[in-house]
């Protein structure tokens, strides 16, 4: 086995270093076109999530690689600024590494249900680009089988929570209330949809924005409103919270566009009162086409929260006055109960088991084609030993041919699914014996 991996997560490094290194999807298939070219790389994995990124190679035996130079290579930064926040692992300590962070046990919030998803969605689109290999195959689908193990059989007692979840539970802590509070969600991702559920839970009157080319395809979460992207600066105003959970490598909020939208609202509003007398208030929004937030009052303190990595505000928003700004290196890691142990050990012990089941598989992965081929050879045997009495069936024979072969699949599939079964479940020396004596 020679298994790579190199790390930067939330433990070494801040969000100012993270979001360097963070991947969109187009970024992602552009690199593992790279990865493809390099001869020593059989397969790859990228995992990019808002605390960590990671890259996954398995390599020719033998062959060395620096993953933390490549990965800077490929942000065209100068690794000797970035070595030291990366975190590497080889073989047996990286798949310990897969298993337990596919279960949640080193999210930031432990137990987080999000994590399973992204490993899983790394997965298939590093199988769509055509990067991944056997043995990362394996490792991945059954390291998000061990996670999907723990959240069946270990109650956490911060399941399903998210980032989403810990920002709100943050806010609530420091005073903030959400019930019937105005809450503009930009983003309409997972991220997006979970962080505006969470928000219609507490009770807040919550609009999302959609892009504009997609306003007719997307679902939002129930009870919420929408607007267009491009019309988020008009709507902030009145906002008491703005979240913004994109995927986008370009900034969502800056400083100066927030700037010139307050200055630009209160106008309006100041303008809106002094006509009063002669003009309905609610006909002079219209007028200035601002009909989201008609009847709505301007905010003189407001929320922003920042989800994303890389940063979707630009962080000097909080120098404007009335506004409270945080993002991910902002949220606290909660301590870990009594019960919190108690849950872990469980989870810990069922991790085990299925880590000791990938290196049997990877052991006996030399076994595939051996058992394969009993199942062919015992699919042959059965229809040979068929032939006379399917001569007496009263068919044609071209569905006499049919049946053969329907036969002789059916047959080296159940062969095969014992023999497999018999692998995953036996110990490496004792499913080789099986298989020499079949042989």
């Amino acid at each position: 086995m020679n298994l790579k991996m190199a790390g930067i997560d939330f433990t070494r490094a801040d969000i100012d270093i993270r979001q360097r290194f963070s991947f969109t999807r187009k970024a992602i298939a552009e690199s593992m076109e790279q990865c493809r070219q390099r001869e020593e790389i059989q397969g790859c994995v990228f995992l990019s999530t808002c605390n960590r990124m990671e890259l996954w190679l398995s390599l020719v035996e033998g062959a060395q690689f620096v993953l933390p130079d490549f990965l800077c290579s490929l942000k065209g930064l100068c690794a000797d600024h970035y070595r030291e926040y990366f975190v590497i692992r080889e073989n047996e300590e990286a798949v310990e590494h897969l298993f337990f962070l596919s279960a949640g046990m080193k999210s930031q919030i432990v137990g987080e249900d999000q994590i399973l998803t992204q490993v899983k969605e790394a997965l298939v689109f590093a199988r769509e680009q055509e990067g991944t290999d056997q043995v990362l195959e394996m490792l991945f689908r059954r390291a998000v089988t061990a996670g999907k193990q723990v959240k069946t059989n270990v109650t956490m007692d911060k399941a399903n929570y998210s980032a989403a979840h810990q920002a709100v539970a943050f806010l609530k802590r420091k005073g903030s209330k959400f019930a019937h509070k105005t809450c503009l969600v930009i983003g309409n991702g997972e991220m997006g949809k979970l962080t505006a559920q969470t928000l219609r839970e507490e009770g807040a009157d919550v609009t999302v924005t959609v892009r504009q080319y997609r306003s007719g395809m997307v679902q939002i979460p129930q009870g919420a409103e929408r607007i267009d992207y491009g019309d988020r600066y008009q709507y902030i105003p009145v906002c008491d919270f703005v979240f913004s959970a994109t995927a986008s490598p370009n900034l969502t909020i800056t400083r100066e566009n927030l700037e010139a939208c307050r200055k630009h609202q209160i106008e309006q509003k100041q303008a809106c009162e002094v006509q009063s007398d002669q003009i309905e208030q609610k006909q002079v929004w219209e007028t200035q086409n601002l009909q989201s937030v008609c009847g709505k009052s301007i905010k003189e303190k407001q929320i922003f929260v920042d989800l994303a990595v890389p940063r979707d505000m630009e962080p000097t928003i909080a120098k404007i006055e009335g506004v409270s700004y945080y993002d991910m290196d902002s949220l606290p890691v909660e301590m870990q109960s009594q019960e919190m142990h108690s849950q872990y050990k469980k989870a810990k012990h069922i991790l085990r088991q299925e880590i000791q089941s990938f290196f049997d598989w990877y052991q006996c992965r030399d076994l595939v084609p051996k058992i394969q081929g009993i199942g062919a050879n015992t699919a042959a045997e059965l229809v040979w030993r068929m032939g006379k009495y399917l001569k007496e069936i009263n068919l044609p024979d071209a569905d006499k041919e049919n049946l053969q072969k329907y036969l002789e699949e059916t047959a080296g599939k159940v062969v095969n699914k014992l023999l497999f079964e018999l692998r995953d479940q036996m110990g490496p020396e004792s499913i080789r014996k099986i298989v020499e004596i079949l042989e």
